[in-house]
Formats: C-alpha cells, sequence, structure tokens
C-alpha cells in the first residue's frame, strides 16, 4: 500500500487519541487515603476530599508547594513527603492540618526551615527529617511540640546541637542524630529529654564525651555510638543510664572502658584498638554475656596478648585477672 493510503488513517488516530492522563488521579469522594508515586508530578495535587486522613506523596518531581496545599483538609494526620525535591517549605503550610501526627520529609532538599513551621503541630508525634541538608537546628522549631515522640535528624549537615534546644520535647522516645558533623556535644544539649529511651549518634566526629552529658536522659535504653573518633570515655560516663540495655562503641578509637557496677549489656566493641588489661577482661566478663565483638576486633596491647582476639581473651577463664582470697587483685602481667 502506497505511503499516502497510509498516512491519513495515522494521522486520524493520532487526532483522536486521549491526551495525557494526568498523573495520581484524586481519590473517590469519601476517600481516606491518597498515595502518589509518579515520578513526572511536579504540584502538589489539588482537589482531596476533606476526608483525607493520610497523604504519600514521594519519589515524584515536587519541588514546591503553596502555602495553602493543605488547605480544606482539616482531619489530615499524615503527611509523607519523602524523596522529592523541596527546597523549602512555605511557614503557613501546617496551619490547616492542626491534627497532624506524623510528617516524613525524608531525602529532600531543605537546607533551612521557616522559624514558625510547626508553631500550630501540636498534635505531631513523628517528624523525620532524614536526608536533607540542614546544618543547623532552630530552637523555635521545637517550641510547640509537647507530643513528639520520635525525631529523626539523620544524615544532614548538623555540626552542633545548640544548648536546651529539644528541652519541650517532655514526650520524646527517640532521637536520631546519625551520620551528621557533630563533633561534641554540650553538657546540657540533651537537657529535658527524661523519657528518651533510643539515642542514636552514629557515624559523627565524636572525639570524646563530657562527663555529664547522659546526665538528663536517666530513661535511655539505647545508645549508638558507633564509627565515631572516641579515644577515651569520661569516668562515669554512663552512671546515670540505669536503664541501658544496649550500647554499641564499635568502630572507634578506644582502649578502656569503665561501666557502673552491676552492668548488664547488649555490648559491640567491634573495631577498637582495646588495650586487654585486666579491668577491661573483667568487666566484659561480668557485664556484657551477650557481647559483640568482630573477628578483627583484636588486643592492641599488651605485648603477650597483641593480636588476639578480644572477645576470645575476654571469655577465657586463665587469663590471670580473679580476684585473689584476700580480696586482692594480681597486677596486670
Amino acid at each position: 500500500m502506497p505511503p499516502s493510503r497510509i498516512l491519513p488513517p495515522l494521522l486520524l488516530l493520532l487526532l483522536l487519541a486521549p491526551g495525557p492522563t494526568a498523573p495520581c488521579s484524586p481519590p473517590q469522594p469519601n476517600a481516606t487515603h491518597f498515595v502518589c508515586t509518579e515520578p513526572t508530578l511536579s504540584t502538589f495535587p489539588a482537589g482531596l476530599p476533606p476526608t483525607t486522613l493520610a497523604v504519600s506523596v514521594e519519589f515524584t518531581a515536587l519541588a514546591t508547594l503553596l502555602p495553602t496545599a493543605l488547605a480544606g483538609l482539616p482531619r489530615l494526620q499524615e503527611l509523607h513527603l519523602s524523596s522529592n525535591r523541596l527546597t523549602t517549605l512555605p511557614e503557613p503550610l501546617l496551619r490547616p492540618v492542626p491534627t497532624l501526627r506524623v510528617l516524613d520529609l525524608t531525602d529532600n532538599l531543605l537546607a533551612d526551615l521557616p522559624t514558625g513551621i510547626f508553631t500550630a503541630a501540636g498534635h505531631l508525634q513523628h517528624l523525620v527529617l532524614r536526608g536533607n541538608r540542614l546544618q543547623a537546628l532552630q530552637p523555635a522549631w521545637f517550641r510547640h511540640l509537647p507530643r513528639l515522640q520520635w525525631l529523626d535528624l539523620a544524615d544532614n549537615a548538623l555540626t552542633e546541637v545548640p544548648p536546651a534546644i529539644f528541652h519541650p520535647l517532655s514526650s520524646l522516645h527517640s532521637l536520631d542524630l546519625s551520620h551528621n558533623r557533630l563533633a561534641t556535644l554540650a553538657p546540657d544539649a540533651l537537657a529535658g529529654l527524661r523519657v528518651l529511651e533510643r539515642l542514636d549518634l552514629e557515624g559523627n566526629q565524636l572525639g570524646t564525651l563530657l562527663p555529664a552529658v547522659f546526665a538528663p536522659t536517666p530513661a535511655l535504653r539505647l545508645l549508638f555510638l558507633q564509627d565515631n573518633k572516641l579515644q577515651t570515655l569520661p569516668t562515669g560516663v554512663f552512671v546515670p543510664l540505669h536503664h541501658l540495655r544496649v550500647l554499641d562503641l564499635s568502630g572507634n578509637r578506644l582502649q578502656a572502658l569503665e561501666l557502673p557496677p552491676g552492668t548488664m549489656l547488649d555490648l559491640d566493641i567491634s573495631g577498637n584498638p582495646w588495650a586487654c588489661e585486666c579491668p577491661l577482661l573483667m568487666l566484659l566478663r561480668q557485664a556484657a554475656p551477650q557481647l559483640t565483638a568482630s573477628r578483627n576486633t583484636l588486643c592492641a596491647s599488651p605485648a603477650h596478648r597483641r593480636g588476639q582476639e578480644v572477645a576470645a581473651v575476654s571469655r577465657a577463664g586463665d587469663t590471670g585477672c580473679e580476684p585473689k582470697g584476700d580480696g586482692q587483685r594480681p597486677p596486670n602481667p
């Protein structure tokens, strides 16, 4: 068939074909959940029903939000906006959704947040800001969040925790500051966190800890300090933590460790140049029956134990470190 006989039907099909469909069509009038993961979406969906309880717009090209984006959603409880291209948020964004409980902004491009962004978010319980570009924390962000239980600030560019910045967060149970650029923590950096149970400081640049840094967190149960630059730990730093059950110290530069008497821990000491002297060996046998130490965690000293696996040495019964009958311990061999 000659080309002249083919082109007109093709053109007719193109003319009759429907145009590109709008990504993520609106839900039914009484729907309670809306989910959109369309990569080409660049504007926040409009026309969501007022019955909506949860909105998930993730893995899209969304780069900006209008101040009125959430208007008409008075019952909204969850807002998931992870893996988009947001660089900022309008300050009035959350005012129309006073019952919001979960806000997830993981993996965006946020370098800062408006001072009053959470002023009307008093019911917020979970706030996730992981994987953004935040360089500093503003005290105003946390002043109106008394019900917040979970705060995730991991994978940002934070260099410090301002004194008492978390003090208003009296209900906080979990705080994640991992993979930032923290070189130290002020004594009152954790002030006010009386019910905090989980603290993650993994992957920072902490070289030491101040003696009273954990005093404000007596309920702490899980503490993650792995992959920092810790060389020494101050005497008594863990004394306030009567409920501590998991402690990860792997990947640091520690040679010695002190724990309060009677401590029983799930302890990870992998990847440190330990000095396998009697105090450390006896402490490990008593305090860490679930000791985790990878096979490359070797004694760095003394000379006769150098190169031996710390876990094996600590479990051995012939270390010469058992107390004598008179209550005295022999000196380190």
